[in-house]
C-alpha cells in the first residue's frame, strides 16, 4: 500500500530548535490525513558537523571529474583540510550519522516517530516528504534517518514550506511514449555522452537532444507542446544562486527561464532530472514554478557517480516499472559499491517533490498520452461489479446445465491429462499381443477367429506353466471348442485363472451381441463393453451393470476388467464390499460412481457402475504394462520369473481388427488405441487404488462447481474495476488463465476433475463487461 508522510518541521533552525513540527499521514484512497505533533530540539554541533563534512567532501574530491563548472565555486579554508586522509572522513560521516539520528531520537520528537510506525508496515511503500523553512536542514543527510533501516520501501523528498498545484492547460495527444527534452551542457571535463546513451536505450521514449545550446535555442523547446521529462546533464551550482552551464560561454539561472519552465509545466511536464552538482538551489527555484518532481544531487557529484546513478535509476523507473520513490531508492543504494572510492556516494541524490501532486510511474506518463489513464478505482463501483459478476456467473452456469460447454470442457479436460507428468508401467501386468505375423504364423489351422483351438490350447498351456495370478482372454469364442481339442475344453472349464469374455446386446447398435465361449462358466465371465462419449473417446470405466439374460445372451453383471481384479485381489486377501450407497469398495478405496450430471458431462447415461478411467500414461496409453508376443511366449523367448503373480491379459492387435478407441491422448482420429491395453487401462486403474492408494478422479459437487465459477467471474470483474489500463488487464487476465490452468492440473494430478472452461470464460466475460460499463460512466462524467 501507498503511503505519503509530510513532515513539517515549520519554523526555527538548529542554533534554536524546532518547537512544533508536524507529521501527516496520508493513505490511498483515504481523502484525509491522521496528523501528529512532536518538536525537536536545538542541536547547533549537528550543524557544525555538517559542514566541516562539507569542507572536507569538497576537499577530498578536488582532484576529480566535478560535474561544477568550476571547483573554486566552494569554499575550502586550508587550515581545515591539510592532510586530510579517507580514514578522518569516514569517521566523520559516522559521527555525523550518529548525531542525526540522536537529534531525530529525541523525547519531543519520539511521540511522532512511534505512532507513525504503529500505522506503518514494513511492506508498506512510503514517500516521506521533509518541509521546512530553514535551508540548511533541507541540507542534511536525511536518508541517514534509521527510520528508513525498518521500511525498505520509504524514500526521502525535500520541499519548501508553501507549496501548490499548477495549472494545467492545453492537454496534448501524442503517440503514447514519454517525451524528454534532454539538455546536455558544457562537457568540459566530464563525459556526458554516457548520458546520452542512456537516455537512447529507454523504452517508449521520444527524445530531442540540446547538446550544448544557447538561451535561445532551449527556450524556444520549452515552449514546445508536451513535455514529460525535463533531463541536464553537466556542470551546475547553487552557489549564491541556482545555475547550470549551457556551454562553454553561457550559464544560466532558472530565472531566466521562467516563462518557458511556465509554459512546459503548465502543458504537464512531471519530472525534471539535474544530473549534475550541487543541484539544491535549482529544485528551491523549480519548486516556486509548482514543478511536481525534481531529482537533484545535493552535493558536488565526481562524473562516475552521475553516471551510475542515472544508469540505475532509469532501469528502476523504466524497464521494471518501479515508482519514481522505489527507483531513487534502488539507484542511489546501488552507489554504495563505488564508496570505496567515492565515500558518501549514497548520500547524494535527492528527489524534491511538490507535495500537492501525485508523483507518477513510468507506464502513468505513457498512459496519460495514450489516452487511457482512469481515475483511481471508485468504491462505489463495487456493487456493479459484484452483480454484474454473478449475472455473468448465473448466466454461464445456465448454459453449462444444458450442455452447451460440455464438448470443450471434455476437450480440456483431454488437454489436462496429456499435460501431467508420466508415470512408470504397472509390473503387476503383461500383455500379451496377437500381432498379423502370429496370425499368418498359424498356417493353415483351422480357425474361426484370430487364434486356432490349438494355438490358444498352446498359448494358456505355456502361460499356466509359470503360474501366473490370473489370465484374461479378451478374444471373443461365440463357438465351442471343437472336437480334436478336449484337452482346450477341459482346461477353459476348469482353470480357476482364467476368465473370458461377451458383448452385451445393444438395441441401437448390436442388436445380438456376442455370447460367451460355452465352455466358460458365469463366474469367470466378463462384459467386454466400452462407454464411449460423443466425439467417439474413452473417458469412462464401466465397472459393472445389471444383466438382462432376456434381451442378450452375455449375462455377467461385472466388466471383463472387474473380474481379473477381483480374481487377482481376492489371492491377496481383499474382497470386494459395496457401501450403502452400492458404490465398490476395494480395500480402503471406494469407487463412486458417476452420475448424469458429474464435472464437465451434463447430460450423459449413466446406467450402472461408472467412474472415470485415470489412465496410466507412460509414455503412451500402449506402455501400460510389460509386452510380449504370442511367438515369443510358444517360442520361450521370455524370463518366466517375470510372469508368475502377474495378470495376463491377451489381446488381438492385429490391423485387421476393428478393435480400437480413441482415448484423451489420442490426438489426431488415427492415433487410436487396441482394446486390449483399454483394458489393461481399467486393471490397472482399480488394483492401483486398491493396493498402492492411487487417486481415482473425483468431482465437486454442483453446488461446488458453481462457487468456483462464480468466484473467477468475480475475479475478472474486480481486475477490470482495478486496473483500468488495456494493455495491462489484458497481461494480468492471461496470468490468471495461466494460474487458473495450473491449478486445475495440480488438482488433477492429485485426482480432482475441477472446472476449467466455464470459469475462463466467466473471467473474459466478467472484466469485459466491468470495463465497458466503468468506460460509459467515465464518458458519462
Amino acid at each position: 500500500m501507498s503511503k505519503l508522510i509530510v513532515l513539517n518541521l515549520g519554523k526555527g533552525n538548529l542554533h534554536q530548535g524546532f518547537p512544533t513540527v508536524i507529521a501527516q499521514l496520508w493513505q490511498t484512497d483515504i481523502p484525509t490525513p491522521m496528523q501528529f505533533i512532536g518538536g525537536l530540539p536545538a542541536a547547533p554541533q549537528l550543524e557544525h558537523l555538517y559542514q566541516r563534512w562539507q569542507k572536507l567532501y569538497t576537499a577530498l574530491y578536488a582532484s576529480l571529474g566535478w560535474r561544477s563548472h568550476n571547483i573554486s565555486e566552494f569554499e575550502i579554508e586550508e587550515e581545515d583540510v591539510t592532510h586530510i586522509s579517507q580514514a578522518e572522513f569516514e569517521n566523520l560521516c559516522q559521527e555525523l550519522q550518529k548525531c542525526l539520528n540522536t537529534w531525530l531520537n529525541s523525547l519531543a520528537f519520539l511521540n511522532i516517530d512511534r505512532k507513525l510506525r504503529t500505522q506503518l508496515l514494513p511492506t508498506d511503500e512510503i514517500r516521506c516528504v521533509i518541509t521546512a523553512e530553514c535551508h540548511q536542514v533541507l541540507n542534511l543527510p536525511w536518508c541517514l534517518w534509521h527510520f528508513f533501516n525498518d521500511y525498505p520501501l520509504a524514500e526521502i523528498a525535500l520541499s519548501p514550506p508553501e507549496y501548490a498545484r499548477a495549472i494545467k492547460t492545453n492537454p496534448r495527444k501524442t503517440n503514447g511514449k514519454v517525451r524528454i527534452l534532454a539538455i546536455l551542457g558544457d562537457s568540459h571535463h566530464i563525459d556526458i555522452e554516457k548520458d546520452q546513451n542512456l537516455l537512447q536505450q529507454l523504452p517508449n521514449a521520444q527524445l530531442k537532444f540540446l547538446v550544448e545550446p544557447n538561451r535561445s535555442q532551449l527556450t524556444e523547446q520549452l515552449w514546445e507542446s508536451g513535455w514529460d521529462i525535463l533531463f541536464f546533464a553537466g556542470h551546475s551550482s547553487s552557489q549564491g544562486k541556482g545555475k547550470m552551464v549551457l556551454n562553454a560561454g553561457e550559464t544560466l539561472t532558472i530565472d531566466q527561464l521562467k516563462y518557458g519552465l511556465q509554459k512546459a509545466i503548465a502543458q504537464g511536464l512531471q519530472l525534471a532530472i539535474f544530473n549534475s552538482c550541487d543541484g539544491l538551489g535549482i529544485a528551491e527555484d523549480l519548486a516556486d514554478l509548482h514543478l511536481p518532481q525534481v531529482i537533484v544531487m545535493r552535493e558536488p557529484v565526481p562524473d562516475r557517480v552521475a553516471q551510475e546513478f542515472l544508469k540505475h535509476f532509469l532501469t528502476a523507473f523504466s524497464s521494471q516499472g518501479q515508482t519514481l520513490y522505489t527507483a531513487v531508492r534502488e539507484a542511489r543504494e546501488r552507489l554504495q559499491s563505488l564508496e570505496n572510492d567515492f565515500p558518501c556516494a549514497t548520500w547524494l541524490p535527492v528527489i524534491c517533490q511538490n507535495p500537492a501532486e501525485i508523483s507518477p510511474t513510468w507506464q502513468d506518463l505513457c498512459g496519460q498520452q495514450l489516452g487511457l489513464k482512469f481515475s483511481r478505482p471508485n468504491l462505489r463501483q463495487l456493487p456493479i461489479v459484484f452483480i454484474g459478476s454473478s449475472i455473468v456467473a448465473l448466466s454461464i452456469v445456465l448454459i453449462r446445465l444444458i450442455g452447451g460447454l460440455q464438448a470443450l470442457e471434455l476437450a480440456a479436460f483431454d488437454q489436462l491429462m496429456r499435460s501431467r507428468p508420466k508415470e512408470a508401467p504397472d509390473p503387476r501386468l503383461l500383455v500379451v499381443t496377437v500381432t498379423d505375423q502370429d496370425i499368418q504364423a498359424q498356417g493353415q489351422e483351422p480357425r474361426q477367429g484370430s487364434l486356432s483351438d490349438k494355438y490358444l490350447n498352446l498359448l494358456l498351456t505355456k502361460l499356466e506353466q509359470y503360474q501366473p495370478a490370473v489370465i484374461g482372454l479378451d478374444i471373443y469364442r461365440d463357438f465351442p471348442v471343437s472336437a480334436n481339442q478336449p484337452e482346450l475344453a477341459k482346461r477353459m472349464q476348469k482353470s480357476d485363472r482364467l476368465i473370458a469374455i461377451c458383448k452385451r446386446a445393444d438395441p441401437e447398435y448390436d442388436p445380438t451381441g456376442v455370447s460367451p465361449p460355452p465352455e466358460i462358466p458365469e463366474a469367470r465371465l466378463g462384459f467386454s463393453d466400452f462407454i464411449e462419449d460423443n466425439d467417439s473417446v474413452m473417458r469412462r470405466h464401466l465397472m459393472a451393470m445389471t444383466p438382462n439374460p432376456i434381451s442378450s445372451t452375455c449375462t455377467p453383471a461385472y466388466a471383463f476388467s472387474t473380474r481379473l481384479v477381483f480374481l487377482y485381489l481376492q489371492s491377496r486377501g481383499i474382497t470386494a464390499k459395496f457401501t450403502p450407497d452400492w458404490d465398490l469398495q476395494l480395500a480402503n478405496k471406494t469407487f463412486g460412481r458417476l452420475h448424469k450430471r458429474s464435472g464437465g458431462y451434463q447430460s450423459i447415461d449413466a446406467q450402472g457402475s461408472q467412474f472415470l478411467l485415470n489412465y496410466r500414461f507412460s509414455p503412451s496409453v500402449q506402455a501400460i504394462a510389460p509386452q510380449v508376443t504370442m511367438s515369443q511366449v510358444l517360442n520361450g523367448q521370455i524370463n518366466p520369473n517375470a510372469l508368475k503373480g502377474r495378470i495376463i491379459l491377451i489381446g488381438v492387435t492385429s490391423n485387421s481388427s476393428s478393435d480400437y478407441w480413441s482415448t484423451p491422448y489420442s490426438k489426431s482420429p488415427l492415433k487410436v488405441v487396441p482394446g486390449i491395453f483399454i483394458q489393461a487401462q481399467m486393471v490397472s486403474q482399480m488394483i492401483s487404488a486398491a493396493l498402492d492408494n492411487r487417486p481415482l478422479l473425483w468431482v465437486w459437487t454442483q453446488w461446488g462447481e458453481i462457487c468456483w465459477i462464480w468466484y473467477w467471474s468475480l475475479t475478472g470483474g474486480l481486475l477490470a474495476w482495478y486496473v483500468r489500463k488495456i494493455t495491462y488487464l489484458s497481461m494480468v487476465l492471461a496470468i490468471a488463465i495461466v494460474t487458473l490452468f495450473g491449478l486445475c492440473l495440480i488438482i488433477l494430478i492429485q485426482g480432482g476433475w475441477i472446472p476449467l472452461v466455464p470459469p475462463i470464460i466467466a473471467l473474459l466475460v466478467s472484466s469485459t463487461q466491468i470495463t465497458y460499463i466503468s468506460r460509459r460512466i467515465a464518458g458519462d462524467r
